[in-house]
């Protein structure tokens, strides 16, 4: 697995990705934010103009395996956000999100302060405190959880945001996950 990063907001890199296979992959053809993928195959320096640009795509790119965008905090220039993150559907659970968004983050922190996301759902929590983010204690006013990198103690909320997770309307398989993360400490940050 390699990682890039494609390009920041101010480059407008797009990428087309398959809609069947990739959640968000709309999102990704859109050029106000920046792109970091993981991907199978040769290196980035040694292919010529890849990834194709979307419009210029006559097909999904084939070896991405996960996306990531990103751009700059508004009202905060020392804060980057991450925005949307979506992995290949053969590949899901493979842990390749979590250490994508490790990736994007490391590089992210070359130049702001602090990378943040929202996540809506219980899995992204995990995932993403397995990329080095920690829990807050803030809500967006959709109801996603915020997270950050660095978090000089991620242990201290980890159960806090699981609590507020456990307060929802969730699905089996989500109960059954809270369940068996009760109690715990935060999952070990994985390397990319």
């Amino acid at each position: 697995m390699r990682y890039a990063v494609l390009g920041g907001p101010d480059d407008g890199p797009t990428l087309l990705l398959d809609w069947e296979a990739f959640s968000y992959a709309g999102k990704f053809v859109m050029s106000n934010t920046g792109k970091a993928v993981a991907y199978e195959g040769p290196p980035v320096g040694e292919r010529d103009g890849w990834p194709p640009a979307a419009r210029e795509a006559d097909d999904p790119v084939a070896d991405v395996v996960g996306a990531v965008s990103f751009n700059e905090d508004r009202t905060d220039p020392g804060t980057a956000w991450l925005r949307y993150v979506t992995v290949r559907g053969d590949r899901r659970g493979d842990g390749v999100g979590a250490r994508l968004c490790a990736f994007a983050a490391d590089r992210l922190l070359d130049d702001c302060d602090r990378v943040r996301i929202a996540v809506n759902n219980p899995f992204a929590y995990e995932a993403l405190h397995k990329a080095g983010f920690g829990f807050t204690g803030e809500e967006t006013g959709i109801a996603e959880l915020v997270l950050e990198r660095p978090c000089e103690d991620r242990a201290a909320g980890y159960q806090d945001g699981l609590d507020r997770y456990r307060e929802r309307d969730l699905s089996p398989e989500e109960e059954a996950f809270l369940d068996r993360k009760r109690g715990q400490s935060p999952p070990v940050r994985v390397d990319w």
